[in-house]
């Protein structure tokens, strides 16, 4: 559905991306994980087209995307959340999750009808004419993925949706990210939470220092040394094994 084709992407003398390939298969959850820096954020800039790649192309139901700007492609069906949630902070919550259906319903009902659902799915029902600026963490985090859910999205970039969250309320959310698959909706997702990660993707990649590592089945994924090393620096997998070895 979404394939990142040897993408590479320079800000001046720094290559943040490295010549990365990724591909999201329709209806399913495909995580982008790695440790803080790797270029993953970056990697989500360049397929929601809020930064053009230097060489590479993206493409998105067979159609070459690399050009379009952001507001085309959520109009295809790309939705995306950000890492820093930042609601319209002088209106309701009902009112963030209409800016995002005014997309496809430019009358004020229909949108707000669909608000009124998606508001439903996340969770949010409760808060509908509470003022965002007044939703704890938890309540923002599920307000940005309902704003991105008003644009009727045929795939959702999710970018640390669970970051800042304690345990219980990671339990809470993780079944909400699993009603979106099973409406149909396909989901590449930035997550640090392998308690999530290993719950709800199908397929992982990981990206360090710009480069696509590894990917995989998220079991084969994490117990590759190469992953070890990326988050626990070089010689990190040996010393693993060893203690394992001595402890056996």
């Amino acid at each position: 559905m979404l394939q990142a084709q040897s993408i590479t992407m320079r800000f001046g003398g720094l290559v943040a991306i490295n010549d990365a390939s990724l591909d999201v298969k329709k209806g399913s959850i495909t995580g982008l994980i790695g440790p803080n820096g790797a270029g993953k954020t970056t990697l989500f800039s360049v397929a929601s087209g809020f930064l053009k790649c230097s060489t590479g192309r993206v493409m998105y139901d067979g159609v070459d995307i690399t050009a379009m700007p952001p507001h085309r492609r959520a109009e295809m069906g790309m939705g995306r959340t950000f890492q820093i949630v930042q609601p319209f902070a002088g209106l309701s919550t009902l009112e963030n999750i209409v800016v995002g259906a005014f997309l496809r319903h430019k009358d004020r009902d229909e949108a707000e009808a669909v608000a009124r659902d998606v508001a439903h799915r996340v969770g949010l029902e409760h808060a509908l004419y509470r003022p965002a600026a007044g939703l704890t963490v938890a309540g923002r985090k599920r307000l940005e993925l309902a704003k991105a859910l008003a644009t009727e999205p045929k795939l959702l970039l999710l970018d640390e949706v669970l970051a800042g969250l304690n345990p219980s309320e990671i339990r809470d959310i993780i079944p909400v990210i699993e009603g979106i698959r099973a409406e149909g909706i396909s989901v590449l997702m930035i997550e640090h939470v392998m308690q999530a990660v290993m719950s709800l993707c199908d397929y992982l990649y990981v990206l360090a220092q710009g480069k696509i590592v590894s990917q995989g089945e998220p079991r084969a994924v994490v117990s590759d040394p190469l992953v070890i090393e990326a988050y626990l620096g070089h010689g990190a997998a040996n010393r693993l094994a060893k203690q394992e070895q001595q402890h056996a």
